[in-house]
C-alpha cells in the first residue's frame, strides 16, 4: 500500500474541531497530513483515492464496552469475528472486557489478546483488565502487570467491586497509572437475582425485579470512594435518572468521572419484555420511558460522555429458555451508529453530539488513540452514509451470535467505509482505488 491516501468530497464531522462541513483530507504515513477545502489537493499518480461523495467523515468510532468472548468460549464470540462485526459498525478502536475464561487478570491473557488482535490486523482492540483476581472481588489483580501488558483500563465488568477497600486500593493503584477503573453498579444484595426492571410491569409478568436504587446505590458508593481518593472511575451502562443526576452532581463537584450508555436504555423501555422476549434481557435492565429521557438528557448536557454497546453476545442455547433462566446481554456493535443517529434524525441529539459521544469523548475517556482528525494525529476514520437505509438482518450480522432485538429494524444511516492508520479496512461501495483506477488491494467489501 502506498504512504498517500486523499479522500475527496466528504463532510468532515469533528467535534474536537469544531468542524461540520465540506472538507478534503490528504493522510500520509497513517496520519492526518492536510485538511482543506474541497478540490484544493489534486490526486496525482501514487496517491490513493476515496471518494467520499454524499458521505459523513467522522473520526474513527470508539467502543469502550465490548466482550468478545476469547478466550474461552469461542462458541459465541471470537477476536476475529467480534472485529469482523466492529468494522461493520463504523468502529475503529473497541475494548474488550475481562470476564474471558480465564479472566484477563494476568499478562498472560492480556498478552494473548493482544497477540491475536496483532494477527488480525483489523480494528484495534485494547484489553481492559481485571480489577480482582477471578472476579470475585476479593484480591487485587496485579494492575501494573496489566498495563505494562497492555490494559488501559480496569473492570470487574459483570460483577460490582464488591469490597469497598479493594475499591479503594485499586483507584489509588489506578490513579498511578493514569487509567480509570470502569465499573458495573450492582448491590447485588438489593437486585437479588432479579432478571429485569423493578416495577408493576414485573408484578404482572411474574418476573422478579431489579430495583433502580440497586443500581443507584452502587454509583453513590463509587463516587464519595472516588472523590476520597481523586481517583478516575467510569460508570458503565447507566440507565437510571437517578443515576444520571448522581453523576451529573458528582462531575459539578469536581470529581473524576466519566460514564457511558447502551443504545438500548436509550431507545428500549422495559414494555420490549412484554412477549418475553429473552433478547431484551440486559444488566441492567430496560428501565422506564422517563429513564430513558433522563438519559438522552444527559447525553446532550455533556454528563453522559459516551455511547457503548456493552456488545454481549450468546449462543441460542443461553437466549431460547425460560426467561428468569436466560443470560443477560445483546449484541450491539453493527447497531450502535445506526441507533445514535436514527435519534440524530429525530432531533433528540445533533450530529456533533452522536460523533462527540461515539467516537471524541471515548478516546478522551480512557486516554485512547483517536478521537480526532486534526493534523498529525492518527487517521483512524469511519465514513457514513447519512440517508442510506437498510435493514439489519441475519444475513449482515458479523456476530458469531445472534441475540439481537433489533433484527429486522431499517435504519437510515450505513457506515461504508472505515479507515484504521491510513489503511482502507472497509469499503462496502468500493470507493477506493489508486489514482489510476486500479483497486487497492487492501479494501474489504462486505
Amino acid at each position: 500500500m502506498n504512504s498517500s491516501l486523499l479522500l475527496s468530497g466528504g463532510h468532515l464531522v469533528d467535534p474536537s474541531l469544531g468542524v461540520d462541513e465540506k472538507r478534503d483530507l490528504l493522510i500520509e504515513d497513517g496520519l492526518v497530513r492536510e485538511i482543506t477545502q474541497p478540490g484544493a489537493i489534486k490526486a496525482h499518480r501514487g496517491v490513493e483515492l476515496f471518494d467520499a461523495s454524499g458521505l459523513l467523515v467522522t473520526p474513527g468510532l470508539i467502543d469502550l464496552h465490548v466482550h468478545l468472548r476469547e478466550p474461552g468460549e469461542e462458541w459465541k464470540e471470537t477476536i476475529r469475528s467480534g472485529c469482523d462485526a466492529a468494522l461493520a459498525g463504523g468502529y475503529t478502536t473497541i475494548c474488550a472486557m475481562p470476564n474471558t475464561k480465564p479472566v484477563n487478570d494476568n499478562q498472560n491473557v492480556t498478552r494473548f489478546i493482544m497477540e491475536r488482535t496483532a494477527q488480525i490486523n483489523g480494528v484495534r482492540v485494547v484489553p481492559i483488565g481485571a480489577v480482582s483476581k477471578a472476579l470475585q472481588g476479593k484480591e487485587m489483580a496485579p494492575l501494573s502487570e496489566l498495563y505494562l501488558a497492555g490494559c488501559r483500563a480496569f473492570s470487574d465488568d459483570g460483577e460490582p467491586v464488591w469490597h469497598s477497600g479493594l475499591l479503594r486500593r485499586a483507584l489509588e493503584w489506578a490513579k498511578l497509572l493514569d487509567v480509570p477503573i470502569a465499573c458495573h453498579e450492582e448491590d447485588k444484595h438489593l437486585s437479588c437475582a432479579g432478571c429485569m426492571n423493578e416495577g408493576d410491569l414485573s408484578l404482572r409478568l411474574g418476573l422478579k425485579g431489579m430495583p433502580a436504587v440497586a443500581e443507584e446505590a452502587m454509583i453513590a458508593r463509587d463516587i464519595e470512594i472516588a472523590r476520597s481518593v481523586k481517583g478516575k472511575i467510569h460508570i458503565c451502562h447507566v440507565s437510571t435518572a437517578r443515576g444520571v443526576e448522581l453523576i451529573r452532581r458528582a462531575k459539578n463537584d469536581g470529581v473524576l468521572i466519566t460514564c457511558e450508555v447502551t443504545p438500548h436504555h436509550l431507545v428500549l423501555t422495559e414494555e420490549a419484555v412484554l412477549n418475553y422476549d429473552t433478547n431484551a434481557k440486559m444488566s441492567p435492565p430496560l428501565r422506564k420511558l422517563e429513564d430513558c429521557e433522563a438519559l438522552l438528557a444527559g447525553l446532550s448536557d455533556g454528563t453522559i460522555d459516551a455511547i457503548a454497546s456493552d456488545h454481549a453476545p450468546h449462543h441460542l442455547d443461553n437466549k431460547q429458555i425460560e426467561f428468569s433462566k436466560a443470560s443477560f446481554g445483546i449484541l450491539g456493535l453493527q447497531t450502535n451508529m445506526p441507533i445514535t443517529f436514527d435519534l440524530v434524525a429525530r432531533g433528540k441529539l445533533s450530529r456533533q453530539q452522536a460523533v462527540a459521544a461515539l467516537s471524541t469523548m471515548p478516546a478522551k475517556s480512557f486516554k485512547l488513540e483517536g478521537g480526532s482528525l486534526a493534523r498529525g494525529k492518527v487517521a483512524d476514520i469511519t465514513l457514513i452514509d447519512p440517508k442510506r437505509r437498510w435493514s439489519f438482518n441475519q444475513e449482515i450480522n458479523r456476530s458469531l451470535s445472534l441475540n439481537s432485538p433489533f433484527f429486522g429494524r431499517e435504519y437510515s444511516a450505513q457506515v461504508l467505509g472505515v479507515i484504521i492508520s491510513g489503511s482502507v479496512k472497509y469499503d462496502l461501495d468500493r470507493r477506493y482505488a489508486l489514482f489510476s483506477d486500479k483497486k487497492g488491494e487492501d479494501a474489504g467489501a462486505a
